[in-house]
């Protein structure tokens, strides 16, 4: 039973903070005849941290309804491709990184048992629900493996991976990935945790980079990192002098996708705009908002999306979205509730909620950044 605090949106799934299980990983795909399709999977100390679970609507997001649960599938992000639908992640926490196809909008899913099945690389990998990009005749992610030396944030080394638009994508031999980066305390004066939770983008100008969320709060700005992709998808290239650019939330989870009609990047971040004087700071997920560029360095905040007054038990966070027509469609890890209802804390959340904004490109001016 729900309070009257209930959280927004359309609940999707829903999970009680006394079991020990939080809502992660959202992930969000439109299949080519529009049914939409949802997934995440669960984190905290009452689950097996290797499970997703896969949902469907058949009515453009006002109610849902669990079609799968897959064991050895984790930290996943969900697209289509050439008629299929795909989950691209890790088999546990810290596992091999793995791919799989729904040829039946995901109800039933290949198995990653080999390199010819869909186990792409063994050994500790981290991702995150990143974008998957088709650009220059290739499909292009974002992943980071955890074997560098040091904590969470310092232990990541992001890399590239890619591999050809009409490959069989559960091919190993397919893919190709830049060599891992690790990052360096000493950026940023020496206050550069770590980089995580990359971005597959293609500039203006058609290079593809990976925009990372950077663990860093120096000068009292979020910031996010730029690292250049090769052209031959084999090498990559980072300038912590000028590579490191302000980015609103980009101490937090964020995704960044191309909107044509608009001409801008647009992302839905977890900025701060007001801190609390008596909450959690910088690292508040309690708001919402979305944010557009022209370039990919200089970024606008133009609306707030969703708020709660209160940051310590409340938060809208890892959002993956994707536009139709003239909407804004987005898929929510959401902590909200009070009493017995309420989430463990405002990251560890309690709910996997559904939004839709009509008419959201009314929010950015139609000219250059601000």
């Amino acid at each position: 039973m729900l309070e009257d605090d209930a959280a927004p949106g359309v609940i999707v799934h829903h999970v009680a903070a006394r079991t020990g299980r939080y809502v992660g990983s959202p992930a969000f795909a439109v299949l080519p005849d529009g049914r939409y399709v949802a997934s995440h999977d669960h984190f905290g100390p009452g689950c097996r941290r290797d499970q997703t679970f896969i949902y469907q609507s058949t009515d453009r997001g006002a109610s849902w309804q669990q079609i799968a649960e897959l064991t050895g599938q984790w930290w996943s992000s969900l697209f289509t491709h050439e008629g299929a639908l795909y989950l691209f992640g890790t088999t546990t926490e810290y596992g091999h990184c793995v791919i799989r196809r729904s040829t039946d909008g995901g109800v039933t899913w290949t198995t990653p048992e080999g390199p010819a099945t869909g186990l792409l690389r063994s050994g500790r990998h981290h991702t995150t629900p990143g974008p998957v990009l088709v650009a220059k005749g290739r499909i292009w992610r974002a992943m980071e493996d955890a074997q560098a030396p040091g904590n969470w944030g310092e232990m990541f080394r992001a890399f590239m991976m890619s591999a050809p638009v009409d490959a069989d994508l559960l091919d190993a031999g397919q893919w190709q990935a830049t060599p891992p980066m690790e990052s360096r305390h000493t950026w940023l004066w020496g206050d550069f945790g770590g980089w995580l939770e990359g971005n597959a983008v293609q500039t203006p100008d058609g290079e593809i980079v990976n925009v990372l969320r950077v663990d860093s709060f120096a000068d009292g700005t979020e910031k996010a990192a730029i690292m250049h992709i090769g052209d031959d998808g084999l090498s990559a290239t980072f300038d912590p002098d000028c590579d490191v650019i302000p980015f609103p939330g980009g101490s937090k989870k964020f995704t960044i996708r191309y909107d044509v009609p608009s001409g801008r990047y647009l992302s839905l971040v977890n900025d701060v705009p007001t801190p609390q004087l008596d909450g959690i700071g910088v690292r508040a997920r309690n708001t919402l908002s979305l944010v557009s560029s022209l370039d990919l360095r200089h970024w606008t905040r133009h609306t707030t999306l969703l708020h709660h007054p209160d940051d310590r038990l409340h938060g809208f966070q890892y959002v993956d979205w994707l536009t139709e027509d003239e909407d804004l469609l987005f898929l929510s890890r959401t902590a909200h509730g009070t009493g017995e209802a309420a989430a463990h804390s405002h990251h560890d959340a309690n709910y996997l909620t559904f939004h839709r904004v009509p008419g959201f490109r009314k929010h950015m001016p139609n000219g250059s950044n601000e």
